[in-house]
This record gives C-alpha cells, structure tokens and sequence, in this order.
C-alpha cells in the first residue's frame, strides 16, 4: 500500500520471538492470525484493523522501564488469545520511535495515525500515557476533519495547575484554535475526583459527561454515545484495580468486563477510526494482570468489528424495522436494525441519531428522550 510519507520510518518491529518466548503459536491463537511487522513492513491494503505501539510515558511521569515495555507486554497477552474472526483482518505494525521529546513523539504517532486513517484503516493505539490522545486528534485536525470523540476515564484531564501533560491535555483538545471536535462524550468519571466547576464548564459547552455509577447501571446506553464517534480514547485508570492492578487512583472503577463492553462497542461502531488504549505501565502490573485485561479489551475491539460487518447499511430500509410515534407534540420515527437490534430515531431536521430501546420506550410514553433533547440543544 502506498502512504504519502513511508510511515516505516517512525516504526520499530517487533521481535516476535520475544514476544512468544520462542514458543509456537497454534494455529487457533491470534499471534497465527495477524501479520506483524517483524523483518519485513506487512501488506496491510486488505487488513480492517491496524496495531500500533506507543510507549512513550514522559507526558506523565520518568519512566524507568524500556521504551515499548507497555505495547509489548500487551502484544504478549494479545498474541496468545484465541481468535474467534477469521472475517477481521489484522495487521500490528510495531512501535513509534521515541522522540528526542514528548513533542517528537506526538509528531511521529500523529503522523502514521493520519496516513493509515486516510487509507480507510481503524487505528488501534497502545500506549503510552494518556496524553497520546492528543496526537490520536491531531491526525484529525491536521487534515480539518471535524469529528466527535470519546474519552473514557476516572477525571477530567482539565487541570491546567499541573504540571504533567497527561492531566491537561483535554483543555488543548478542546479549546485550542481553530477546534475541530463537534462533539465531546466522557465515560466513568469519579465525582470524587472531579471538580465541580469542571463538569458545569463541560455542561455549557453541551458536552455530555457520564458518572461511573450511571453507566455501571446503564452500560448498554453507552453504545449509542460511542456510536458516533470518530476517536475513541480509553484511560486504564478507569478501571478498578482489582482488573488492573497498574491503576492507582482510586480503588473504584469499571469491571474488566465492563471495560471490554466499552471497547466492543468502539469495535462496533463504523464510525470509529481510532482507538487508543493508554496509561499502563508493567513496572507497575501484578501478574501482567492489567496487561491481560487490555489485551482481552482489543480482543473485544475485533469482535465488535466482526459484528459490524454484518450491519446494513442504513440506506436499506427493508433491513430495519420502523416505528413512528409522537411525544410532547412531535412526531418521530424510530429505526431497528434487524440484524444487530441496534436502534435510531429522527430529528426535526429529519436526520438521525444513534439511540437505544430506552428512548423508543420513553417516547412511546409520552417523555421527551433526555439524549434527543442534549442533540436538540447542540444543533
């Protein structure tokens, strides 16, 4: 495949054997399934999904562990997996260089990010700390892409005191000029650990902030937020460590599973074209437990994108079930795909959002559905 630039130049390969221990991998286990850039730079024009490495951490601490210690623990955890799709096609094309600096970095991961987004990949991004994420939106901006973003994480990364990047670099992604973010969705935010002014600042910008209690008893209303999103960024400490013992924040969080319904979801979504996985470090993992738990996170990742594949399009009506209804005086329509049981519903402006079967049933009784209200807010 041709790029504009030859993205191998801010590559590493991976030293499989490494990796595996010089064992083997069966025919059934995904190491067998990927092709990996080990000697050679793979064909990746027929791959749907693309591994790439980052383990630059000085965006949040010194670390003392080798550059890539963090993809390739996870790489050694992934590998080793059963693969379930033989329809999703994957290629792991090795580790960022490390920059002479954090900015470097970023230009190196903006930059292969970018070109494997605009050669119709989904880019799935192991870090690394956090503040990665803003070269995930950078390969957006660069090329004037407006797009929507989902950030899942325990605080808000808007605390401009600090001093680590990985802790302010939201207030750069969504205020820096000119701005390309539509729109801003946060998932499992702790309220302990947030300022209130924050969360009454993201509210009048009608962003919509989600509190871990909320979606822990709700988590399959988080599909139709992620639904829409171009970049999706997972911070582990969202995660409680009991599941991944590197988090040590705070002792609450979501459940691995939990967490591996979140990334499904991004999977699922054929609007998601990045995905990034950051904040672990094995200096601080107990049992490569947390590694095994981001990798078991992608695992998810590649079946939500087995199942995608099996989405109509949405231009065939006859593949989705319709229903009209009114409430508080507007009429509406509500879609539901007959494959995936997925469902959407009409605007005023006849377009339509993501949704759940939550929403039919409110509008079905009359209630004004709260996310057609935020959508009505920000149109």
């Amino acid at each position: 495949m041709a790029f504009a630039i030859p993205i191998d130049i801010f590559l590493q390969p991976i030293r499989v054997a490494a990796i595996s221990g010089d064992e083997l991998y069966r025919p059934t286990q995904v190491g067998n399934t990927i092709s990996v850039y080990d000697e050679t730079f793979p064909d990746i024009t027929e791959c749907d999904l693309v591994i790439v490495g980052c383990g630059e951490q000085r965006g949040d601490r010194i670390s003392t562990a080798p550059d890539h210690a963090a993809p390739d623990a996870i790489r050694r955890q992934l590998y080793a997996l059963q693969s379930w799709h033989p329809d999703i096609r994957i290629a792991d094309i090795g580790n960022i260089v490390t920059g002479a600096s954090v900015n470097d970095s970023y230009a190196a991961l903006r930059s292969v990010v970018q070109e494997l987004k605009n050669a119709g990949k989904t880019v799935l991004i192991l870090g690394g700390s956090h503040d990665l994420t803003l070269a995930q939106y950078q390969a957006y901006a660069q090329d004037k892409n407006v797009i929507e973003a989902t950030g899942v994480d325990a605080r808000l990364d808007l605390d401009f005191g600090s001093l680590k990047k990985s802790e302010h670099f939201l207030l750069e992604m969504l205020t820096a000029e000119p701005n390309y973010i539509r729109h801003y969705n946060h998932i499992g935010f702790q309220s302990y650990l947030v300022d209130p002014h924050l969360l009454e600042t993201m509210d009048k910008l009608r962003f919509d902030c989600y509190r871990l209690g909320h979606v822990k008893d709700n988590i399959e209303e988080m599909e139709p937020v992620i639904r829409h999103s171009e970049l999706f960024t997972f911070d582990i400490n969202a995660i409680a460590p009991a599941y991944a013992p590197c988090n040590r924040l705070s002792p609450n969080g979501f459940t691995g599973e939990e967490a591996c319904a979140l990334t499904r979801y991004a999977g699922l979504s054929r609007h998601v074209t990045t995905i990034g996985i950051y904040g672990y470090d094995p200096a601080g993992d107990v049992n490569d437990l947390t590694a095994m738990q981001i990798a078991q996170m992608c695992w998810y990742v590649i079946d939500g994108k087995s199942r995608a594949k099996r989405e109509a399009a949405f231009e065939d009506r006859d593949a989705f079930n319709e229903f009209h209804t009114a409430f508080a005086e507007v009429e509406t329509t509500f879609l539901q795909s007959k494959k995936t049981g997925r469902w959407w519903m009409q605007l005023p402006d006849k377009k339509y959002i993501a949704c759940s079967y939550k929403d039919y049933v409110l509008a079905s009784s009359n209630e004004i559905p709260e996310r057609w209200l935020r959508a009505q807010e920000r149109s």
